[in-house]
C-alpha cells in the first residue's frame, strides 16, 4: 500500500451542523467505486490512505454496487483495527430493492424499511451503529411524520447517533424540522447535496435559511461534477474514463441530461480555470475541492478516489481553500458566471 507522503497539510475538523459531532472537512466515499469498480485491496488501500491523512468520515449507502460497497468498508475497518470512537461512519437508507425478492417493502421511506433497511446495513458493515444515516431521497409517498419517527426510533436504539438527508429539497427538510418540533423529536442534522463549481444553486440559494433556522450542516457529493473538473474532458473522452462507460445509470443518463452542447461549454470553463490553479501551483481537482471547503456552511466533502495516490493529492486542497483570497474567488465566479443571487459565506 503506498504510504502517506511528508509534506501532506494537517487536516481539518469541523462541527457537522449545529451538532457536536466533527467530521473532516475532507471525506471518502464508496458510490461508483468500492465493493464495484474498485477490487477488496485498492479499496483498503485507499480507505488507509484517507485515514493515514486525517479523514474520520467514510460515507457509504445500501444501494452502493448493491451492499458490496458496506462490505468491503466494514472488512477494511475490521482489517486494520480502527477503534470505532476514532471514525465516523455513514450509510443510506432508501434503495434496498436488492435485498428482497418482493421490492414493494424494500424501497422507500416507510417505518419498515428504515428499521430493516439499517439492520441489514449494519449486518454488511459489521458494526453495531452508525454515526450518520442519510434518508436517501425524499419519499413523497409516505407521510413524513413516519419518517421522523423512524429515523429516531433507530436513534433511540442506538443504531445510528444522527440522522440526516441526502438530495431533498429546502421545503422537504423544514417540513421534517416542523414535524421534528411538534413531536419533540430530534430533526435532520444534515443533508448530503451534490455541490461543486458547475452545481450552486440548491447549496447557495435554496438552502440559505436553513443554516440559519436549523443549523444545517452539509457533507456534500460530487466535488469534481463526475470528474468533468478535474480538466480530464477537456479535449473530449478519454476511453476507460468514468463518462465512458455505460453501465452506471446515473452517469449514463447524465448525457440525456445534458446533451453535447452544455457538456462542451463545460469542458470550454474547466480550461479557463486551468490558469488558476497553476498559480496556485495545484491541479484543476484540488483547486475544485479547495472551492468546495471554502464554503462555510460545507461541514465535509466527500471525495472519491480508486488509487491512494488520488486520495493524498486531494488531501492538499486543505491548504489550498486557505489561499482563495476574494479576488480569486471572485475570478472563478466571473470564469464560472453561474453565482446565485445570494451570497455565500466563505472562510
Amino acid at each position: 500500500m503506498a504510504s502517506k507522503p511528508e509534506g501532506l497539510p494537517e487536516m481539518e475538523y469541523r462541527f457537522l451542523g449545529r451538532s457536536g459531532l466533527k467530521v473532516s472537512a475532507l471525506s471518502l466515499g464508496g458510490w461508483l467505486t468500492y465493493g464495484g469498480h474498485i477490487d477488496e485491496d485498492g479499496t483498503f488501500a485507499c480507505m488507509k490512505a484517507a485515514y493515514d491523512s486525517g479523514c474520520n468520515f467514510f460515507d457509504c449507502a445500501e444501494t452502493y454496487a448493491d451492499g458490496e460497497s458496506e462490505i468491503a468498508m466494514g472488512k477494511a475497518i475490521k482489517k486494520f483495527g480502527w477503534k470505532r470512537n476514532d471514525i465516523v461512519i455513514s450509510t443510506k437508507i432508501y434503495w434496498g430493492g436488492a435485498f428482497g425478492t418482493n421490492r414493494a417493502n424494500n424501497v422507500g421511506l416507510s417505518r419498515k424499511h428504515i428499521i430493516e433497511g439499517l439492520d441489514m446495513a449494519l449486518e454488511r458493515l459489521q458494526l453495531d451503529y452508525v454515526d450518520l444515516v442519510y434518508a436517501h431521497r425524499p419519499d413523497r409517498q409516505t407521510p413524513i411524520e413516519e419518517t421522523v419517527r423512524a429515523f429516531n426510533h433507530v436513534i433511540n436504539q442506538g443504531k445510528a447517533f444522527y440522522w440526516g438527508t441526502s438530495d431533498w429539497n429546502a421545503d422537504e427538510i423544514a417540513q421534517a424540522w416542523r414535524y421534528a418540533d411538534k413531536l419533540g423529536l430530534i430533526g435532520p442534522v444534515m443533508e448530503q447535496p451534490e455541490y461543486n463549481m458547475l452545481k450552486r444553486e440548491k447549496v447557495e440559494r435554496e438552502f440559505a435559511h436553513l443554516y440559519r433556522e436549523v443549523g444545517l450542516g452539509l457533507t456534500t457529493f460530487s466535488p469534481l461534477r463526475l470528474g468533468i473538473l478535474s480538466g480530464k474532458y477537456r479535449d473530449g473522452i478519454p476511453e476507460g474514463s468514468r463518462l465512458a462507460q455505460t453501465q452506471v445509470e446515473f452517469i449514463a443518463g447524465l448525457w440525456k441530461r445534458t446533451g453535447k452542447a452544455e457538456f462542451e461549454e463545460m469542458a470550454a470553463t474547466v480550461r479557463k480555470l486551468e490558469p488558476i490553479a497553476d498559480s496556485l501551483g495545484v491541479s484543476q481537482s484540488v483547486l475544485a475541492l479547495a472551492w468546495v471547503i471554502s464554503n462555510k456552511n460545507v461541514s465535509s466533502a466527500i471525495m472519491g478516489a480508486s488509487r491512494p495516490e488520488q486520495v493524498f493529492e486531494n488531501i492538499q486542497a486543505i491548504a489550498t481553500y486557505k489561499k482563495l483570497t476574494p479576488e480569486i474567488l471572485e475570478e472563478i465566479d466571473t470564469i464560472l458566471n453561474n453565482k446565485p443571487p445570494a451570497v455565500v459565506q466563505r472562510f
